[in-house]
């Protein structure tokens, strides 16, 4: 039994993996890719409602240096582009009233330090979270010995077992940011 609580907290540390990947995904090196707006919150004021960009057209990167949205409904262009031009991340989306092109500018070396920034701040979100979950469950631990469920002996092993499996999602994230630096800096 005692081994359900380290394989739970493996499991709530790789959602935390999942989303920093999301979150570095989103983080552009210079390169054209969807993921780079997808998630961006559109207020659409016909709806009357704020939708993520991908809920709202395709979106397509036709080369390595254009990001084509086209929207479902022709009447939420301006606020696509509204959402694009203040969301940021520095694009300049022009519309055709079809679809809206974002072409994707070359990374200067100033904005280049600022993304690297901005991947370090989202891994060490993903290591407070990794660590929260380690707390958490070291709680639990704690608390079933408390209660009886655990020997002094046990829950020295599951906090050792927990602790290894905290360093190795750590040094995951490390890997993580470490490559996705790579990327921002080489392009």
């Amino acid at each position: 039994m005692s081994d359900d609580y380290v394989k739970s907290a493996t499991a709530d540390m790789l959602k935390s993996m999942d989303q920093l990947k999301r979150e570095l995904v989103g983080v552009r090196t210079g390169r054209a890719t969807p993921a780079l707006i997808e998630h961006l919150p559109v207020e659409v004021a016909s709806y009357g409602s704020t939708m993520s960009l991908k809920e709202l057209g395709g979106i397509t990167a036709p080369d390595a240096r254009m990001l084509v949205v086209n929207p479902w409904d022709k009447g939420t262009i301006k606020d696509i582009e509204r959402a694009i031009a203040t969301s940021g991340l520095g694009f300049n989306p022009q519309s055709d009233g079809q679809i809206v092109r974002i072409p994707i500018p070359a990374l200067t070396g100033e904005r280049r330090q600022q993304l690297v920034k901005v991947v370090k701040q989202h891994a060490e979100e993903a290591k407070v979270r990794v660590r929260g979950v380690r707390r958490d469950y070291k709680e639990m631990l704690e608390e079933a010995e408390r209660d009886g469920d655990l020997t002094e002996d046990q829950l020295k092993k599951q906090l050792e077992k927990l602790q290894e499996a905290t360093d190795a999602h750590v040094k995951l994230v490390d890997e993580m940011c470490a490559k996705k630096e790579k990327e921002i800096l080489d392009l």
